[in-house]
């Protein structure tokens, strides 16, 4: 799902917030009911721009190293390298927090259920080819922040199930009934994973979950128009799926499909950039450039360390992977902060303290369940 993205540096320095108020949510001042709204069918794309205290013609076309080397990664690198031995990689809130009924453990969130609401901790872990590869310092506290940060700036187009946000690596969701299907927005033909646009082309589809693609495509290129290629979930890996496979197998009705996909490409539209665990970020000033030279997009975002495990082993295959290495881990992990300074323009707030992460969730959730019965 790659975007094109264009990046401001040193954002300003923003508060974050926490909610434990059932009726308003700082974070989701407008957010008092989940009722449905009407249907809007264009809105207005969200534009980011370049900021750099180099001269005009730099400010045009920073390069990649230019942004991700700014002395703002001088910040917090140190603490990144701190953190690599206290990531969240596991949860076990069900013998910490009073209330709590059941544990489900996603590639990435842990979702438990509270009775009346889920709790969705987002975790550190990294995932990619149906498996974990690594621990990433602060990646759950920026997944988690960046959706909160769309979720407040998306109600027009759809509303959401946020109820509070007691932690810097939780929420607190309204529970919903879930389809089994997975919208995944594509606008670029790119991807390394066996359920990418790019690898399935390549390999000769031109039907693929519905959408009938013509010859003489190339990785990379821009599609005329984003298309939907949907998925459900198989025991450990995701299945391309059709639209009429999906009405034929009673996963949902002709008009909630209808509905979902409208929403799904809204939403893509009017983001073109989300969190980095769903979008792929390029550099949209050598963008054009780099593709008429047959060259990769510079990128902000994990598909580096994906590339490292497919030359380094059998990601699919191998029942051990080695261990990514530790700059890797690192460089990563001041990506994510970088993209969530970019988009949301403010500043990444780090624990203040080296408490142990699941003993402040755990009090932290405690705590706002309490205040929510």
């Amino acid at each position: 799902m790659a975007q094109c993205m264009r990046a401001t540096l040193n954002p300003p320095k923003t508060p974050l917030y926490s909610a434990k108020n059932l009726t308003q949510n700082p974070l989701f001042p407008s957010i008092t009911s989940f009722e449905a709204k009407r249907k809007s069918r264009k809105y207005p794309k969200i534009s980011l721009s370049v900021m750099s205290s180099q001269n005009q013609s730099q400010q045009r076309n920073p390069s990649i190293d230019a942004l991700l080397n700014s002395g703002r990664k001088e910040e917090v690198f140190a603490t990144i390298k701190d953190s690599v031995h206290n990531c969240l990689s596991e949860t076990n809130l069900l013998s910490t927090v009073p209330g709590l009924k059941s544990k489900t453990r996603g590639k990435v969130r842990d979702i438990y259920d509270s009775g009346d609401y889920l709790v969705l901790v987002t975790t550190d872990r990294q995932s990619a080819f149906d498996r974990i590869l690594a621990s990433i310092p602060f990646k759950g506290q920026v997944l988690n922040e960046t959706s909160l940060w769309w979720f407040n700036r998306t109600q027009h187009i759809t509303p959401n199930a946020v109820v509070s946000v007691p932690d810097k690596n939780v929420t607190i969701a309204k529970k919903c009934s879930v389809f089994p299907v997975e919208f995944v927005v594509r606008g670029f033909v790119t991807g390394s994973t066996d359920t990418s646009l790019w690898t399935v082309y390549n390999n000769g589809v031109r039907s693929y979950c519905g959408n009938l693609l013509p010859n003489g495509l190339v990785k990379n290129q821009k599609l005329t128009a984003n298309i939907l290629t949907p998925t459900t979930k198989a025991e450990d890996h995701d299945v391309p799926v059709t639209p009429d496979e999906i009405i034929e197998k009673g996963l949902m009705t002709r008009a909630d499909f209808d509905e979902a996909r409208e929403k799904a490409l809204s939403l893509f539209e009017y983001g073109q950039v989300h969190s980095p665990d769903s979008s792929r970020y390029w550099i949209a000033n050598s963008y054009e450039e780099r593709f008429q030279k047959g060259l990769e997009p510079e990128n902000i975002d994990k598909e580096f360390l994906r590339l490292w495990f497919r030359d380094n082993c059998n990601p699919y295959e191998d029942k051990v992977l080695p261990d990514a290495p530790e700059e890797l881990v690192c460089e990563l992990a001041w990506r994510y902060i970088f993209l969530y300074e970019t988009i949301t323009k403010s500043r990444f707030e780090t624990p203040l303290t080296k408490e142990p992460i699941h003993d402040r969730i755990s009090q932290n959730v405690s705590s706002a369940l309490l205040s929510l019965q």
